[in-house]
C-alpha cells in the first residue's frame, strides 16, 4: 500500500515539469518571433504601415426643406454636380497650380470666383509663377543678413508693385481663382471648386480626371424656390462659410468646404437645416482599396413656416398694383410695406415690401398718428388724462411754434381723440408728463427724463425695442435723441423716433391681444425628414407662442383704447376712416407723418421736398382678433395723394377672410393669378 501511494506522488511532479517545459518552449518561440518582427522585419513593416492609409470621405447631405403653414413645399432641393479638389498631405503649391492650369481649360470660371480674389492672392500667385523676378526683389547681401524665410517673404511682398501685378493676364486670373478655391480646403478633405457645372463640363472633366490628381465630380444639391421670388428674401441664402465665422463653424464639426446658411431663415435655423453627412471610410494599401465602410447620411430637418403662401402671393399682388398705379405720387423711390400677423400667437402670416421684402424689418420711418393708441394708454397709466376726460382741441403755441390737429376739433374726450386723431389731446399728455402747464408756461421738468419715460412705455408695445423675431439682424428703429419741449409733443404723435413696419405690427397686435406682446416668428415647427415624398415627418420642435411682456396698463384702460380704435372705422361716426366699408368688425388707426425728403437733381445738387409717410394699423375681428395688419408707405408727395395704405390694408385683410372660405392654393412658377379690375372691386 505504501509503495503504491509513493509511485502516485512521483507521477504528479513529472507531469508538472513537462507542462512547464512546454510553456517555456512556447514563450521562447513567441519571444523569438517578436524579436524577428521587431528587429529583422521592423523596418519593412513600418514602410508597409506608411503605405496603408485610412481615408474618410464625407459626402454632403441635402439641407432640410421648407413648407408653408398648409404643407406646401416652398424651398426644395435640386440635384446638381460640383467639381471638388482633395489635396494630399504633402501636395505642394506648384502641384496645385499645375492642376488649376489644366482645369481652367476645361471649365468656365464664373465672374464671382474672380471677384473673390483679394490683393494678397495676386501677390502670392505672382511670386509662385515668377520665381526669378521675385528673387530679384532682394539682393544676395540682404538675404545673407536676413537669414529668415518668413522675413524674406515679408520683404519680397512689400517690394512687389502694382506694375508687377498688372502682368497677370485674364487667363492667369481664372487659374488663380481656381487655385484660390483649392487653397481653402484641408488635406484629405474635398473642397468645392465650382458648383452647378453643366453636363458638358462634367463630361469634359470626367474624361480628364486621370491627369487631374485630387479632382473629382461630386453629386451635390442646390436650393430651388417653388414659388419663384415670393417670400424669397426671407428664406435667405446659402454659401461658403464666411471668413470671419470660420473658427465658429470649425469648432462645431463643420469643414471649410461646407455650405452654410448666410442670411435670414437659412442662417437662423442652420443647425436644424444642416444635413448629416454620409461617411465613406476607405483603407488603402499600396494604392489599392483593401477595406471600406459606409455610414449613410440624412437630409436636414424640415421647417414648417407660419406663412400662408397663398395669402402672401395675393398680398404681393395688391402691393405691386397699388404702388404702380400711384407711382407718380412718390417723391423718390417707390416703396410700400405690410406685415400681417396673428396677434394671439405672433405667427407671421404674410410680409412684403415693394421690390424690397426685408425693408419691412430693417427700414424705419416716422409713423405718425398710428401710434396714438400707445400714447393714450401711456397717458392713462401716468394719470395725465383719464377715461372720458375732455380737452379743448385748438391750436397751441409752444416756443414760438403753432402746433395743432388737422382741424380744430373743439371739446373732445379720449374716445373722440382716437376716433378723429387729435394731435392736441396727445400734446397735453406729453406736457402733463413733463410737468408743463399750458397757459402758465410753467414749467418743463426734466425733459430728458420724460423722453426716457415715454420710450419706456412705447418699448412695451415693441416700438423702438427688439421685436425678438426669429431672424438675425433686424432693425430696432432710430431714436430722435433728446430735443426741446416742442419735440416732446412731436414724439407723442409719432413724429420724432422712427420704427419699422414689423414694430408697428407688434404694437397693434399688443393692443389687440389685451396688452400681451407676443414674439413674432416665422417658423411654426421643425420636423424630421420624411421618407415619403410630400409628407411631413415627426415633430422635433414646436415653436409655441411666447409672451415677451404684458404692458403696465390696466385691462379697463386697454378696453377703453380698443373702443376708441373701433370708432375710427365706424360709418356712423366721424372717424378718420369711416368710409372703409368693412363687412366685419375692425379696429384701426390711421397715420400721416410729415417728412422732408432730400432729392438729388440731375446736376448732383440736393433739395428738400415736403411729403408724408402714410401709415395704417388694424385688427379683426374686434371681439376675437385673429389678424393684425400694419402698412407703411413712405415719402408720398403732395396733398390728397393716392390712398396707398388704405387700399393695401383693406384689400389684404379682405383677402385673409375670403381665404377662410375659399382656398385654391398658391400658384407655382409661371402661373398668374387673375387680378380684379376696379369695377369688380367696387361691386364687391
Amino acid at each position: 500500500m505504501g509503495n503504491n501511494k509513493k509511485k502516485k506522488r512521483n507521477h504528479v511532479p513529472a507531469r508538472l515539469n513537462f507542462l512547464f517545459l512546454v510553456v517555456f518552449l512556447l514563450f521562447s518561440a513567441l519571444i523569438l518571433r517578436l524579436g524577428v518582427v521587431q528587429i529583422v522585419q521592423g523596418e519593412e513593416y513600418v514602410k508597409e504601415l506608411e503605405r496603408t492609409t485610412n481615408v474618410t470621405a464625407r459626402i454632403d447631405a441635402p439641407r432640410g426643406l421648407m413648407y408653408d403653414r398648409f404643407g406646401n413645399i416652398v424651398v426644395d432641393n435640386e440635384l446638381e454636380l460640383s467639381i471638388t479638389y482633395t489635396p494630399q498631405k504633402k501636395t505642394t503649391h506648384a502641384e496645385k497650380l499645375e492642376v488649376a492650369q489644366k482645369l481652367e481649360k476645361l471649365i468656365e470660371v464664373d465672374e464671382e470666383m474672380i471677384d473673390n480674389i483679394i490683393p494678397r492672392d495676386r501677390i502670392d500667385y505672382w511670386i509662385i509663377t515668377r520665381p526669378d523676378e521675385a528673387k530679384e526683389k532682394l539682393t544676395d547681401e540682404e538675404r545673407r543678413k536676413i537669414n529668415d524665410p518668413t522675413e524674406e517673404y515679408r520683404l519680397t511682398v512689400e517690394r512687389i508693385t502694382d506694375e508687377d501685378l498688372s502682368e497677370i493676364t485674364k487667363q492667369e486670373e481664372r487659374v488663380l481663382a481656381i487655385k484660390r478655391e483649392m487653397d481653402r480646403g484641408y488635406a484629405l478633405a474635398p473642397q468645392r471648386i465650382k458648383q452647378g457645372i453643366t453636363e458638358e463640363e462634367a463630361h469634359i472633366v470626367g474624361e480628364h480626371l486621370f491627369e487631374l490628381p485630387g479632382v473629382d465630380i461630386l453629386r451635390d444639391s442646390t436650393r430651388t424656390y417653388v414659388y419663384d421670388d415670393t417670400f424669397r428674401s426671407f428664406f435667405g441664402r446659402t454659401g461658403s462659410i464666411p471668413r470671419e465665422k470660420l473658427d465658429y463653424y470649425l469648432s462645431r464639426g463643420y469643414e471649410r468646404s461646407d455650405q452654410v446658411g448666410t442670411s435670414f431663415l437659412e442662417l437662423q435655423y442652420e443647425e436644424a437645416l444642416r444635413g448629416q453627412k454620409a461617411l465613406v471610410e476607405s483603407v488603402t494599401s499600396r494604392g489599392a482599396v483593401v477595406g471600406e465602410r459606409e455610414q449613410l447620411g440624412q437630409r436636414g430637418n424640415d421647417l414648417v413656416l407660419t406663412v400662408d403662401m397663398e395669402l402672401q402671393q395675393i398680398v404681393e399682388g395688391i402691393v405691386k398694383k397699388e404702388v404702380e398705379t400711384g407711382a407718380a405720387s412718390f417723391i423718390d423711390e417707390k416703396a410700400a410695406y405690410i406685415v400681417m400677423m396673428n396677434p394671439k400667437t405672433g405667427e407671421i402670416l404674410a410680409m412684403n415690401g415693394y421690390e424690397d421684402d426685408t425693408g419691412a424689418l430693417n427700414k424705419a420711418y416716422a409713423m405718425g398718428s398710428s401710434i396714438k393708441g400707445a400714447t393714450m394708454l401711456m397717458g392713462f397709466h401716468e394719470g395725465s388724462v383719464h377715461p372720458n376726460k375732455y380737452i379743448y382741441d385748438r391750436p397751441i403755441q409752444i416756443g414760438g411754434q403753432t402746433k395743432k390737429s388737422i382741424s380744430n376739433l373743439g371739446s373732445i374726450n379720449d374716445l373722440q381723440a382716437l376716433e378723429k386723431s387729435s394731435n392736441v389731446y396727445m400734446f397735453f399728455i406729453a406736457m402733463e408728463m413733463a410737468g408743463f402747464r399750458y397757459g402758465t408756461n410753467c414749467c418743463w421738468n426734466d425733459i430728458p427724463g420724460t423722453y426716457d419715460k415715454m420710450r419706456y412705455y412705447y418699448s412695451q408695445f415693441g416700438l423702438g425695442s427688439e421685436t425678438a423675431i426669429d431672424l438675425p439682424s433686424v432693425s430696432t428703429g432710430l431714436s430722435g435723441g433728446i430735443g426741446q419741449g416742442g419735440n416732446l409733443l412731436d414724439f407723442s404723435i409719432g413724429q420724432f423716433d422712427t420704427y419699422t413696419t414689423l414694430q408697428l405690427a407688434q404694437y397693434i397686435s399688443t393692443i389687440a391681444n389685451d396688452g400681451y406682446r407676443m414674439q413674432p416668428h416665422l417658423v411654426k415647427e421643425i420636423r424630421q425628414p420624411s421618407p415619403i415624398k410630400d409628407e411631413l415627418g415627426p415633430v422635433v420642435y414646436q415653436n409655441d407662442p411666447k409672451i415677451l411682456n404684458r404692458i403696465d396698463m390696466s385691462d379697463a384702460h386697454i378696453k377703453r383704447v380698443q373702443d376708441g380704435l373701433k370708432r375710427v372705422v365706424n360709418p356712423n361716426l366721424s372717424g378718420t376712416w369711416r368710409n372703409a366699408g368693412f363687412s366685419y368688425d375692425v379696429a384701426a388707426k390711421t397715420g400721416t407723418a410729415e417728412v422732408r425728403v432730400a432729392v438729388t437733381r440731375s446736376d448732383g445738387t440736393r433739395y428738400l421736398v415736403d411729403g408724408t409717410n402714410q401709415t395704417l394699423v388694424a385688427y379683426a375681428p374686434f371681439d376675437d382678433p385673429e389678424i393684425a395688419v400694419a402698412v407703411v408707405v413712405p415719402h408720398v408727395r403732395g396733398k390728397n395723394p393716392h390712398p396707398f395704405s388704405r387700399n393695401i390694408l383693406k384689400q389684404s385683410m379682405d383677402a385673409y377672410f375670403e381665404l377662410k372660405d375659399n382656398r385654391n392654393g398658391p400658384l407655382s412658377n409661371g402661373e398668374e393669378r387673375p387680378v380684379q379690375n376696379d369695377e369688380e372691386e367696387e361691386n364687391n
